[in-house]
């Protein structure tokens, strides 16, 4: 009986003292422990001129300096044309969107989709519809929320973007994805970048164009200025939009000019499409924008016979009738009297700058006259010439009127010349983001977006912790032999 009760003693206290051993390790050497910050999310529909695409975002919960470190995760091309081509029938514009957010609802987790930030942004074909017929655009914008609404995110409206907002975050995108505003160093954190000089941004869409640059000097007309605070960093910028100069608008003024050279006539010939090419179009096609004066006497059914014929010569001059080069005395400016400072830096164009000139393998930097040299001679094609080397290309007559166009806007226009033209980089992706302006919209609202605190916890050391449970394992262990032994060890 002696022996039992001394065993079942030093177990007992075998287990105080391992229970105090691991005690003392738990409370020892503790530290603060600040988890790493959740990603929040955002979406943003790009709902341009021809088409509409949904960008969807990430970024840490906790941001740099006020801004947020922005990722693309996915991007979403919505079938059909653009919102604006709804107008007719609206509720056809908010079904089109649904496919893309089925896609984005399998993507973010479902517990932050009621948190998740949704906008949809509206640029030059929008603009052109308000102008055309405001309640029809009402209408669209009405049809688009309604069926964005049925979604658990947190729906933040539709808006028209103001040319100088497509611009400017346009810019902020370049920038951002180039590592010109923040850059994760060596010292693995992010720091605003010493010595490096910011991009301009050449912006080309379906209905309009943008320039937007930081141009070194003093900007005079207050209406071409805006100022962003990213990163803690200020920036002060030039930019201008110029509705009706996307290409599509461009190129549809360029063939009323054509046709209203002769209105007598039902035939057109043009200049800028190939030796060959022929095709129909209505009057009713024609001269259904804002952007193209409609004839006096209007025919909207009657057919129009259009003919390539091949002149890059005839093309060039036709094509610089559509702008107005002259500027006021004592003034720098763009084109129809628009101010600009001289372009300055290097600057990305894409969008619309990038397509044609992809398609001619010219966005290798070469020099303006290698440009200008690979333009003319293929303009200089007949259409059987392109239809036997490009058999499977749908766009082929466009590419000398769309080629002719952006040399017309960017030398005649923006001012390139033969020295600052190799300071322009034609491009569709930086890194693996699309550039355009829905980063830079992103980009530019987490700093309206508030900051959540990291999550804080009391941690210790591996070692310390690995002791303490090893203690508490024993004294448990020491324990339960204590007590299986007052239960089950019988007296003799």
């Amino acid at each position: 009986m002696e022996y039992k009760a001394k065993v079942i003693a030093g177990l007992i206290a075998a287990t105080c003292v391992f229970s105090i051993i691991a005690l003392i390790l738990s409370a020892v050497n503790v530290k603060d422990v600040f988890l790493p910050p959740s990603n929040k999310y955002g979406m943003v529909f790009d709902a341009g001129s021809t088409h509409t695409a949904l960008y969807i975002y990430q970024w840490p919960a906790n941001k740099e300096n006020g801004t947020g470190i922005v990722s693309q995760v996915e991007t979403c091309t919505v079938n059909g044309s653009g919102i604006s081509s709804y107008a007719d029938d609206p509720a056809v514009a908010g079904a089109s969107l649904k496919p893309c957010l089925d896609k984005a609802m399998t993507i973010i987790p479902a517990e932050q989709q009621r948190d998740t930030p949704v906008y949809l942004g509206a640029t030059a074909g929008m603009r052109l519809l308000r102008e055309q017929n405001s309640t029809k655009a009402e209408q669209v914008f009405t049809e688009v929320t309604k069926a964005i609404r049925e979604y658990p995110v947190d729906f933040r409206g539709a808006q028209i973007l103001t040319g100088n907002e497509e611009g400017s975050f346009g810019w902020i995108t370049v920038n951002y994805l180039l590592d010109t505003l923040i850059k994760f160093s060596f010292a693995e954190k992010w720091e605003h970048p010493q010595g490096t000089e910011v991009l301009g941004a050449l912006d080309l869409g379906g209905a309009s164009t943008q320039i937007t640059f930081q141009p070194g000097v003093t900007i005079e007309d207050k209406n071409t200025s805006v100022l962003f605070r990213l990163y803690g960093t200020n920036y002060s910028l030039y930019t201008h939009s110029y509705l009706c100069y996307g290409q599509t608008q461009a190129l549809k003024m360029l063939m009323a000019a054509l046709h209203q050279g002769n209105l007598s006539s039902q035939h057109i010939s043009h200049p800028c499409y190939p030796r060959g090419y022929q095709e129909n179009i209505t009057m009713a096609e024609l001269y259904n924008s804002p952007c193209v004066p409609t004839p006096s006497t209007p025919s909207p059914a009657q057919v129009l016979m259009v003919t390539g014929t091949g002149d890059p010569a005839a093309c060039s001059a036709a094509m610089q009738k559509l702008f107005n080069f002259s500027c006021g005395t004592n003034r720098t400016c763009g084109f129809n009297g628009v101010y600009q400072p001289p372009v300055r830096g290097q600057f990305f164009a894409f969008a619309g700058f990038y397509y044609a000139f992809h398609f001619l393998n010219l966005t290798s930097q070469q020099s303006l006259t290698h440009v200008n040299t690979t333009v003319q001679a293929f303009c200089n094609k007949t259409w059987q010439e392109l239809v036997e080397t490009f058999p499977q290309d749908e766009h082929l007559q466009t590419y000398c009127s769309a080629a002719t166009y952006i040399l017309t806007l960017l030398v005649d226009g923006y001012k390139f010349d033969e020295h600052t033209w190799s300071s322009i980089h034609f491009t569709q992706k930086a890194g693996n983001a699309d550039i355009g302006w829905t980063l830079g919209f992103m980009l530019n609202l987490t700093n309206m977006i508030p900051t959540e605190p990291l999550e804080h916890l009391k941690g210790h050391q591996p070692s310390l912790w690995a002791g303490a449970i090893s203690f508490i394992v024993l004294a448990i262990v020491a324990g339960l032999l204590a007590i299986l032994l007052q239960c089950f060890w019988k007296s003799k």
